[in-house]
């Protein structure tokens, strides 16, 4: 599986509707809740905000209001078809007063979230794991030069850090850490 290794983003006019589309990378679905609302607020006055995701197995399509099947499943199987996880795509569609029709609507948003996904650099997806550890402050420099994700990081009486990192982290981290806990294993890009 694979996903993009920067989100990125593009508008096309079709048939004078005009579509805004995106992909983002998400590593939870609150990730995506955050994201769906940004958008929602962001773009208020759209006529439609059509979506799907894949993230490790849990997959969802929204037509939001477009006639069933022709927006976000045809986003969906593009996604599907590209091997794609933590990935959530978005277009956000003006209604430019020129019906589509059923097929043309597929076409459109299929073909929008296709040219976005051959734009993208996408990068495989490896095995990872969330972790939780401390560090005393002068290991600091030890931790923060290693290629490992930190999501969050809290100045204690030692620093506390929880990040995704690679299975061959683990014994680096272990060495140099008064506590380590496995999280999670999740699938991950670095």
């Amino acid at each position: 599986m694979k996903t993009i290794a920067k989100n990125i983003n593009d508008t096309k006019e079709i048939n004078k509707s005009k579509f805004i589309n995106y992909l983002v990378k998400v590593d939870t679905i609150d990730d995506i809740k955050k994201e769906l609302d940004i958008f929602k607020n962001k773009y208020k006055d759209a006529t439609h905000i059509c979506y799907a995701y894949i993230l490790d197995g849990i997959e969802k399509a929204s037509d939001d209001g477009e006639p069933s099947g022709t927006a976000g499943k045809p986003i969906l199987d593009i996604l599907k078809k590209n091997d794609l996880n933590h990935i959530l795509a978005i277009v956000v569609r003006y209604f430019g007063g020129i019906k589509l029709g059923a097929g043309g609507l597929i076409r459109a948003y299929a073909n929008s979230i296709n040219d976005l996904v051959k734009a993208s650099e996408l990068k495989e997806l490896v095995d990872g794991y969330k972790v939780k550890f401390s560090v005393p402050y002068d290991k600091i420099n030890n931790i923060e030069n290693m290629n490992i994700n930190i999501i969050y990081k809290e100045f204690d009486l030692n620093v506390i850090y929880e990040a995704i990192i690679k299975e061959e982290d683990i014994d680096n981290i272990k060495n140099i850490s008064n506590d380590f806990e496995i999280i999670d294993k999740i699938e991950t890009s670095f």
